[in-house]
């Protein structure tokens, strides 16, 4: 068993380790040569510093979290074995001489760790979701409340009758009481988050309150830490210098949530729209940051405040893309994470701890802390009427300190409110409660059962993670003033509700006169039309999202390129004059779907379809969709359940592969066909439409559309794939329904994909 620990974790083990052998290996020529002699330039003591908090802290990062526990508690305590409390303890000579005790020495890494506590909290503010706050309701304030105010009058009751020793020199009792008070209050959402997911309850109820709860508690302890430092930077309390600082705070928090959301919203929204240089957009997010962090400064409390507050307002931005999310959270995990962590372990020395004084209090304040932690939680989620097994529950989740905890105390120990023991045994405590609270919330959570209405709302959003028009974050729309861009730009308003969108206008059929705008009020009727729809069905509708519409600039290849590259998820196109005689494409749409490598959506009109769209309705004709079982062809299934869904018009299903040319003759495809139909009437169920469905397995799959289109069709979408080439094509079906069909079609494509790959698809594709 032993030997297959080491073989299954060798490789975070041998990180660490070869990283603690290198430690005293660096050290060698300064214990053998003398101060003097030694090779290392104080630049390059800087880069071995981050180096070793890297690598000892990834390593065991990597093995914590394969047992299940968070790996920002394997960087704390990469630090603390990299610090006094071993390889001082073991060899001071080696740590003496990388991690310094110079003042200049030490100021380099300091700077990097005080940039991290900042970048830190914006990650942390971006994580913050306020509309799952808004969404659970008031079960988590109540929780949050008992769980913030229990355990911070025991915190504060401790601080009074701790022994002198323990308090920083010119420390005030009440200051520090402030500030246990606080880290003993505290929650690690992103630990508490890490926990829920990983069992699987981060869309349950219950796992929604505790992540919910943990939010409230981190911006509440946020700011009262942030007055709690304007406090303690005056040494004392004095009354008109703390109204001052609440006012400030007061006020702040009301400009940031109120014109300050809309200044953060415009500046990413302006620079990943004007900007074509990379990372952009980064930069005004880390300049946003710094602003903010800015102002907290000015009156009269921590920077921290500043930049968590930046983060709330950068992760709501509707801009904000999972692509440049990712490239944040990139560089904060890899580089800043590690060292503030490894830099706050190495400021614990847990040899104070041999002091049989000193760990009794420390034992001491671990349950204090995990008592009161539990006990407020708990008592909060019964005030709330919840279950006596979900309280436990919540109970055991909120215990959990983690990076939070050790934030608060390495600010604390930075302003000289916390001695130096007193900060090894608040790190201790949170190191213990985090690694403490993963298997207890495992227990609390695996005794729950789940209920119907719960199971239900589980399995509509299972589906949402699986679709297409739910994930996507942002939409181009290029459109003529015609009937066909006008029902275009309706379709978008209908499925792009909530997401932005930017509207490209191109010349065509019936210009409109100069300032009207009817593809704008098209989006904006479609919109307010999902939203209606959202009413009724008893779901959350969605917010209002910004709509840019380019002026002045002509419609091309170059132009759809160039806006192309500022990241969305799908182009709608909707022109009148978009089809050959032949069903074939025009140029101009081969050049502007071939500047844009993500899905189409084409909106088209035959010419056997007369002169109007249709208005999609409860009444009007159905919406057919050719379905075969391949992915493409789901979207388009779930393309126009969207559509119906908000304007109540009736849908058919109709499985189109041809038995004898596309699948054989027997029980397998049988029930292939009856899946692909099962997994669309659940999709449909999903978004609440009724669905007919038919299966046509004898005939070409042009003729059997063809023929159900003659019956009462007031729309056709197909999901197809796009063909290798120069020009815009989707097959031999999708051009033979072009020519045949007497109604307008709606073709929505993948992603373009090399010839290789694109061939291949289109061989398995029936619909295209």
């Amino acid at each position: 068993m032993i030997l297959s620990f080491l073989h299954k974790w060798r490789w975070p083990l041998g990180i660490a380790a070869a990283a603690l052998f290198l430690a005293p290996a660096a050290a060698w020529p300064a214990e053998k040569t003398g101060p003097s002699s030694v090779i290392i330039s104080s630049e390059g003591i800087f880069v071995l510093e981050i180096i070793l908090l890297l690598v000892v802290g990834r390593g065991l990062g990597e093995l914590l979290e394969r047992i299940g526990q968070p790996a920002v508690m394997g960087q704390l305590i990469g630090g603390i074995l990299l610090g006094p409390s071993l390889l001082g303890w073991l060899w001071p000579e080696a740590e003496r001489a990388i991690f310094s005790g110079d003042a200049s020495q030490k100021s380099m890494i300091n700077a990097i760790a005080q940039l991290g506590v900042l970048m830190l909290l914006l990650l942390t503010g971006m994580e913050t979701d306020l509309r799952l706050v808004r969404r659970v309701g008031r079960a988590c304030f109540s929780i949050s409340a008992a769980g913030v105010a229990i355990p911070f009058v025991l915190g504060f009751a401790a601080a009074q009758a701790m022994p002198a020793s323990l308090l920083a020199e010119g420390s005030e009792r009440v200051v520090a009481g402030l500030f246990l008070g606080t880290a003993l209050s505290i929650s690690s959402v992103k630990i508490v988050a890490m926990v829920v997911r990983e069992m699987n309850f981060m869309r349950r109820d219950l796992g929604q309150i505790i992540v919910s709860s943990a939010i409230i508690e981190d911006t509440i302890g946020w700011v009262i830490i942030a007055i709690t430092i304007g406090i303690a930077t005056k040494g004392r309390i004095e009354l008109g210098s703390l109204a001052f600082t609440l006012a400030g705070v007061a006020a702040f928090m009301a400009f940031s949530f109120t014109l300050g959301r809309r200044i953060v919203f415009d500046a990413i929204r302006w620079t990943n729209d004007s900007f074509s240089s990379e990372y952009a957009v980064v930069t005004v997010i880390l300049a946003i940051m710094g602003a903010m962090a800015l102002i907290t400064d000015l009156i009269g409390v921590h920077t921290v405040l500043g930049a968590f507050v930046a983060g709330i307002l950068v992760g709501e931005s509707p801009i904000l893309s999972r692509h440049i999310e990712g490239q944040l959270r990139g560089v904060i995990t890899a580089l800043f994470m590690p060292v503030f962590f490894g830099v706050a372990g190495l400021s614990a020395d847990l040899t104070v701890l041999l002091d049989p004084q000193l760990a009794l209090l420390t034992v001491a304040l671990v349950a204090i802390a995990s008592l009161g932690k539990f006990a407020g939680a708990f008592i909060g989620a019964e005030l709330a009427g919840m279950p006596f097994r979900e309280a436990i529950a919540v109970g055991c989740g909120m215990n959990a300190r983690g990076s939070t905890e050790v934030i608060v105390a390495s600010i604390g120990l930075s302003v000289g409110v916390l001695s130096h023991n007193l900060f090894t045994m608040i790190v201790t405590m949170a190191v213990v409660t985090t690694l403490a609270m993963p298997p207890t919330l495992r227990w609390a959570l695996g005794r729950l059962s789940i209920g119907d209405a719960e199971k239900k709302r589980l399995e509509r959003e299972e589906i949402d993670q699986r679709g297409f028009v739910a994930n996507l974050e942002r939409l181009l729309v290029v459109a003529d003033e015609g009937v066909v861009g006008r029902f275009a730009a309706y379709m978008a308003g209908v499925i792009g509700a909530g997401k932005p969108m930017t509207v490209l206008h191109a010349g065509g059929e019936n210009e409109a006169e100069p300032g009207a705008e009817p593809n704008l009020e098209e989006i904006e009727k479609g919109a307010e039309d999902n939203r209606e729809a959202a009413k009724v069905a008893d779901e959350p509708p969605a917010a209002r999202a910004p709509v840019t519409r380019r002026h002045g600039t002509p419609v091309s290849a170059e132009t759809v390129a160039k806006e192309a590259r500022k990241g969305y998820g799908m182009l709608i196109v909707g022109l009148g004059r978009a089809l050959t005689a032949k069903g074939g494409f025009t140029r101009r749409i081969d050049e502007i779907a071939g500047a844009f490598d993500g899905p189409l959506c084409l909106v088209l009109k035959p010419a056997a379809a007369g002169r109007q769209m249709p208005r999609l309705g409860p009444e009007s004709g159905r919406i057919l969709v050719p379905v075969n079982g391949t992915s493409v062809a789901r979207r388009g299934a779930e393309l126009a359940l969207a559509v119906a869904a908000v304007t109540g018009a009736p849908v058919k299903m109709l499985y189109v592969a041809r038995v004898g040319r596309d699948e054989p003759r027997d029980a397998v495809s049988h029930r292939r066909r009856e899946a692909v139909l099962k997994d669309i009437v659940a999709l449909a169920d999903r978004y609440g439409v009724e669905v007919e469905t038919a299966i046509r397995s004898r005939a070409a799959a042009a003729d059997a559309i063809a023929r159900q289109a003659g019956r009462g069709v007031a729309l056709i979408v197909m999901g197809v794939a796009r063909r290798p080439g120069e020009e815009l094509m989707f097959g031999e079906t999708t051009s033979d329904v072009l020519q045949r069909c007497r109604c307008p079609v709606v073709l929505i494509s993948d992603e373009r994909l090399p010839r290789d790959d694109a061939a291949r698809a289109a061989s398995r594709s029936g619909t295209g």
